[in-house]
């Protein structure tokens, strides 16, 4: 069974390997069925979803699919980003859309209460604390339990917190992107929350088995448009997978396996969330969890992946752009 850790200081204890359930609505729903009852009985009690994942249809399939399960879950959603009237993707955390969004994601959910609920985009147009104040009247209200933002800075962070205890940052995280180190998890350890780690292998760079942009799966437009996966950061990227993956056979390991570990090994206050579209894939990641890396381990792939050392730039927190959907 995977390990558990606290969520922050919420009093809840998670899987510290996580189900991130962005861009996984497979056609062969049956298989993520069999996928998402598998990570369950293995002890994986921690996904994470969002009223924007498929407009929708990531709460709708797990509202559906849980049932009794639920409640083995602490189940996690997000609000602030929506389509508006015009058909665009819109960052709005306005207190009144932000309370509509959690009734609707509660109907999608087929639950009484989300148990972890996320401000998903810091706004432009509305100031922070209206956001959190908003989000923490929900949880007087008894629809939420516990609050956390995404893609936050560590100023915004402590606002957050300031305004109502954030149990959880969520940001990207993984050896392709280690910004996060330099100052999101210092104020994270101070304030005693849980770092949620999106991305932690490079959106399938480590695990998808990808060796050419002809293995990116057809209609992926995220993956096709994104600066790393471009001609020759692609290229520049691949040589580090090659070293990663001779670290890797050094403990009879698979890439994405030691790339997990590695965030394992960084406390158990990270708490990585891979996306698993298919049974092998999870069972890939799960294995993570038995890979215990020593300091030197850890030592030696800090060195051979330092901050900044893949090409094409990196998302989330430190980006205005919006992430994580």
């Amino acid at each position: 069974m995977l390990k558990k850790v606290p969520l922050g200081s919420s009093g809840l204890t998670v899987s510290q390997l996580g189900l991130g359930a962005n861009r996984l609505l497979d056609p062969n729903e049956a298989e993520w069925v069999a996928t998402v009852n598998e990570a369950l009985d293995r002890g994986l009690n921690f996904i994470d979803s969002a009223a924007i994942y498929g407009m929708g249809r990531s709460e709708s399939f797990f509202g559906a699919m849980l049932g009794e399960r639920r409640r083995e879950v602490v189940l996690a959603s997000k609000c602030g980003i929506h389509v508006n009237d015009a058909g665009k993707v819109a960052i709005d955390g306005s207190p009144t859309t932000i309370k509509r969004e959690c009734d609707e994601s509660l109907q999608r959910l087929n639950t009484d209460v989300i148990d972890l609920y996320y401000l998903h985009q810091v706004p432009k147009d509305t100031p922070l604390e209206d956001s959190i104040g908003a989000m923490a009247d929900l949880v007087t209200a008894g629809k939420v339990q516990h609050l956390a933002i995404c893609n936050a800075t560590a100023d915004q962070l402590r606002r957050a917190h300031a305004t109502h205890p954030m149990m959880a940052l969520q940001t990207e995280y993984s050896l392709f992107t280690r910004e996060p180190e330099a100052d999101l998890i210092p104020v994270c350890r101070e304030l005693g929350i849980a770092f949620v780690a999106y991305g932690p292998l490079a959106y399938a760079f480590f695990g998808g088995g990808m060796r050419s942009r002809a293995d990116v799966p057809q209609g992926d437009n995220w993956r096709l448009s994104n600066q790393r996966f471009q001609d020759d950061a692609f290229e520049h990227n691949l040589a580090l997978l090659d070293e990663l993956t001779a670290l890797a056979n050094e403990i009879d390991a698979t890439p994405g396996q030691l790339s997990l570990a590695w965030l394992l090994a960084k406390g158990d206050d990270i708490i990585p969330i891979p996306g698993s579209r298919q049974l092998k894939h999870l069972r890939d990641n799960l294995g993570a969890d038995a890979i215990r890396l020593t300091p030197d381990q850890v030592a030696r792939i800090d060195a051979a992946f330092p901050p900044g050392i893949a090409q094409g730039g990196a998302r989330g927190g430190h980006s205005p752009q919006v992430a994580n959907f």
